[in-house]
């Protein structure tokens, strides 16, 4: 161990963010005190919400701050410990992406066991990006069996596992929207029904992939995507709003979508979610995931850019759909 490299937000963007938006600043690796850890970071995951933090308004978590390093998901082994009960060697599930070595209390710390699968995938199907769409399509949109499900931005990290539990659950029809035809072909080899590139418009391409109409919509991108579900909806159907990765670096306000008015007559249900809300599902989480994976019945992808250096690029490839899956930084 010889210094410790971090990411550093160096200015807040305007629009879409750039290579000059983050500076690399080498540091001292860190001593732990009583009760804290030090992780020498093995992956850490860039995800679309960290777009937000980088500007300086109030929302459900606090903004970056200016000059300091960015946090997020990441995982590690463990490499000096002044805490009981964690053990120098053991991998660990954290907040403290964006940098090499993390200090941390070691109760804001997982253990996991690197035997069950690879340490990446408690980032990806196993993590946080797992549970956002098991909770997401089984709790708060409540898929039932024969429903027809549309996922938007179906090859990313969530709406690929989205599709692919639908399908494991019941749904009687997955229909994706990804961003090339690479992708929508990765998304019938998963096992979707029907799938289509949105630049070929999404809701003439909607309309046509789903002729009976759709019950559940799971949304990661909002702007057309939203609108065009929404026409499309049944009589009480229900979206999962996830995320609107569409409208993250407008600098004007959306335009929003256009026939909101036809939610009164549908009867729909249009809510907003937080994975953390719904931890009372990890258990039934595990359970279901574990069992596919071990069955190969739920496949997952990843897309890796090697070197901590690296890591705002990956964040810039992830917010333009150069990631198949899930994007993760190897440290």
């Amino acid at each position: 161990m010889t210094g410790n490299r971090e990411i550093h937000l160096a200015s807040r963007p305007e629009g879409w963010p750039t290579e000059d938006t983050f500076r690399i600043v080498d540091t001292d690796i860190p001593t732990p005190g009583p009760g804290e850890i030090v992780v020498r970071n093995q992956y850490l995951s860039v995800d679309p919400y960290m777009r937000g933090r980088m500007n300086d308004v109030k929302s459900y978590v606090a903004p970056f701050a200016l000059d300091a390093p960015l946090d997020g998901a990441a995982i590690g082994e463990v490499v000096a410990s002044e805490a009981a009960g964690t053990a120098v060697g053991t991998t660990v599930l954290h907040g403290l992406g964006w940098r090499e070595y993390a200090l941390l209390d070691a109760t804001a710390a997982r253990p996991v066991d690197p035997s069950v699968a690879p340490v990446s995938a408690y980032l990806s199907v196993l993590g946080m990006t797992g549970l956002t769409a098991y909770a997401g399509l089984l709790g708060v949109a409540a898929m039932k069996p024969g429903e027809t499900v549309f996922v938007s931005a179906a090859a990313g990290a969530v709406g690929s596992l989205v599709g692919q539990i639908a399908k494991l659950k019941g749904a009687g029809r997955v229909i994706g929207s990804a961003g090339s035809p690479a992708k929508v072909e990765r998304l019938r080899a998963l096992g979707f029904d029907a799938a289509f590139d949105y630049h070929d418009g999404v809701r003439e391409s909607l309309r046509g992939a789903a002729p009976d109409g759709v019950d559940v919509y799971f949304d990661n991108v909002g702007g057309d995507h939203l609108e065009a579900a929404i026409s499309a909806m049944n009589l009480h159907g229900r979206a999962a709003i996830c995320g609107m990765i569409a409208q993250y670096n407008d600098t004007e306000p959306p335009a929003a979508p256009r026939n909101l008015a036809l939610v009164i007559g549908k009867r729909l249900t249009l809510r907003g979610f937080l994975v953390n809300d719904h931890n009372d599902m990890r258990g039934a989480f595990v359970r279901d995931v574990a069992g596919w994976l071990r069955d190969g019945a739920l496949s997952y992808d990843e897309t890796i850019v090697d070197g901590i250096e690296n890591t705002p690029a990956a964040f810039l490839g992830l917010l333009r759909g150069e990631n198949l899956g899930k994007m993760l930084v190897k440290v």
